[in-house]
């Protein structure tokens, strides 16, 4: 009887044992096979400490490597906030050096996370100060931060960039794929004291730097045009003023500039309305600037002849129970003096008989309507409607630039394609692409679109545009020691009612020089300026200034001139 009480008991001990060990086991299944996953995250919590290492943002260069953007190394303080148990504590220590509502930091070291930005982008009297504090899970890292060392120079063309370095405006924004390239990452091994085992990196992945742009904009062509605007903005008293100086040759875009405009430093001290680049974002309509569309299309069409004469009808033209207007009453005018003299009649009758398909189609053509696609964003495609939704009105409103919108943008591609005899170049922005050790990424070269017309019809109208200069609507375009040309233009704008305004115009002027062997083309567009308004008396001016400085620049040759003096006559001879 004792024997087997004995055996019983010890058989319960061993089953007690077994019971034990067979709950051991299942635990350790449990937490090596289903758990495991969590613990490794909660070891690596403890333990390893990811650090994002930003990359450099590539820089921005003119035509000729002068710097436009570059980024500067600057401290930024982060924080891992999980491991810093008396948030209060730091918040309060902090607040007076970062200059930060306490709440706010307060909100940002609750957060369960391993790495923080507490702010970014510090001078270096914070970064020692926060350096000297000492205080655990708090420290600061180099990160890149944008300058444009020229200011507002070509800023609505460069843009600017957020905090964290992402492009929002501008060519910084087009091209930020490749400006911002990619940030690299370094995870941090600590012991069992937390302290930090520098020899044992668990994980680095460098940064990759971002590629440099190199840009068609001439930095010092970009200045002459720019302090031109200035001045003009001033004069003029307008609501803006845009201005794009091209190589009619390329497309190369050689500046663009509006006013008002921005300083890409202080980017957040702007309104939206001083940010936006209007060169490419605003429609209007052109007025006499698009009877360069309309007689080129009549010369290539053969529909009318440069000697050919046309009766202006005095001044006053009835068409469709309206009555069209000159601004100076003509009798019979040559066609070449139509253009030079800017007569609507004459235009007009010239387009009734090139018909209404025709000019529509040639308006395709010279890019009105659709986008050039330039690498730079919000770009408009401005507005003409298809022919066979014209009015019976349309054919004496379209010719002379009415009921259709354009960009400045347009303008500059409408009259380098005449300095270009005929042949749509696309607008580029962008040279090539550099890495940074300035090797060649990606180079751009220039793109021939269409042939818009015959280079003997390029011809023709060089020199119908050369005459409005020198005879016409827009002499105060001539240039000392080179010829241009070019065709002025002042457009109504539209009241709120649909009429057109009497008090508020378009002012433009587009124009190239030298006639002979064109080395630039220039839109000039001025928004409701006052008291003058006619594109030949303001608009003109500037072209001839921004002309001017830029063919000198370009060290373009001069013409050798001659005053030759007959009584009162005084002519220019080469």
């Amino acid at each position: 009887m004792y024997i087997n009480a004995q055996r019983a008991r010890l058989l319960l001990v061993l089953l007690g044992f077994l019971i034990f060990f067979c709950f051991l086991f299942l635990k350790l299944i449990f937490l090596q096979l289903i758990k495991s996953g969590y613990f490794k995250k909660l070891a690596s919590k403890q333990h390893l400490i990811s650090i994002e290492i930003p990359a450099k943002r590539g820089n921005i260069y003119d035509r000729n490597l002068r710097e436009l953007a570059i980024s500067l190394n600057m401290n930024s303080i982060y924080a891992v906030p999980r491991e810093i148990k008396d948030k209060e504590y730091v918040s309060d220590i902090l607040v007076p050096i970062l200059r930060l509502d306490k709440n706010f930091l307060l909100d940002r070291l609750s957060r369960d996370k391993g790495f923080i930005w507490l702010k970014r982008q510090v001078d270096d009297i914070t970064a020692y100060k926060i350096k000297t504090l000492r205080i655990d899970y708090i420290d600061t890292i180099k990160e890149g931060k944008r300058f444009y060392p020229k200011g507002e120079l070509a800023s609505h063309v460069i843009g600017f960039v957020g905090t964290d370095n992402i492009g929002l405006e501008g060519i910084e924004l087009s091209y930020d794929r490749y400006l911002r390239g990619r940030n690299g990452t370094k995870i941090i091994n600590r012991d069992a004291k937390k302290r930090e085992v520098v020899h044992l990196d668990y994980k680095f992945i460098p940064p990759l730097d971002g590629y440099n742009l190199v840009l068609t904009i001439d930095e010092m062509i970009q200045f002459f045009t720019e302090r031109e605007l200035d001045r003009i903005y001033k004069e003029a008293r307008c609501k803006s003023v845009s201005v794009i100086v091209m190589d009619p040759t390329t497309g190369e875009i050689l500046a663009l500039a509006n006013r008002p405009t921005f300083e890409p430093n202080s980017s957040k001290r702007y309104s939206v309305d001083g940010r936006r680049n209007r060169a490419i974002t605003d429609m209007f309509e052109p007025g006499s600037v698009f009877k360069v569309v309309t007689a080129s299309a009549a010369l290539e069409e053969n529909v009318v002849d440069l000697e050919e004469s046309f009766f202006c009808e005095n001044g006053e033209f009835g068409i469709s129970n309206h009555t069209l207007h000159d601004h100076t009453p003509h009798g019979y005018l040559k066609f070449r003096e139509v253009i030079e003299k800017s007569s609507n009649i004459g235009t007009v009758k010239v387009a009734m008989r090139l018909g209404q398909e025709k000019l529509y189609r040639y308006s395709k053509l010279y890019g009105i309507g659709t986008r050039t696609n330039i690498e730079l964003p919000g770009e408009a495609g401005g507005f003409i409607r298809a022919h066979r939704l014209w009015s019976k009105l349309s054919i004496a409103a379209i010719p002379i630039g009415q009921e259709v919108a354009v960009t400045t943008l347009q303008l500059a591609c409408l009259i380098s394609t005449i300095a270009n005899n005929g042949i749509f170049m696309k607008p580029m922005i962008i040279k090539k692409i550099t890495d940074s050790n300035g090797e060649t990424i990606k180079k751009l070269e220039p793109v021939a679109l269409r042939r818009v017309i015959c280079e003997s019809t390029a011809n023709k109208m060089k020199a119908i545009l050369k005459g409005v200069v020198e005879r016409g609507t827009g002499q105060k375009a001539k240039l000392d020691g080179f010829s241009s040309a070019g065709k002025t233009g002042t457009a109504q704008k539209v009241e709120p009612n649909g009429t057109y305004s009497h008090r508020r115009f378009v002012a433009s002027f587009i124009g190239f020089a030298p006639v002979e062997n064109p080395r630039i083309a220039i839109a000039v567009v001025i928004d409701e300026p006052y008291p003058f308004y006619y594109g030949g008396v303001v608009a003109a001016p500037l072209f001839q200034r921004i002309a001017s400085d830029t063919l000198k620049y370009l060290k373009v040759e001069q013409k050798n001139i001659f005053v030759k003096k007959n009584q009162d006559l005084i002519t220019l001879e080469d």
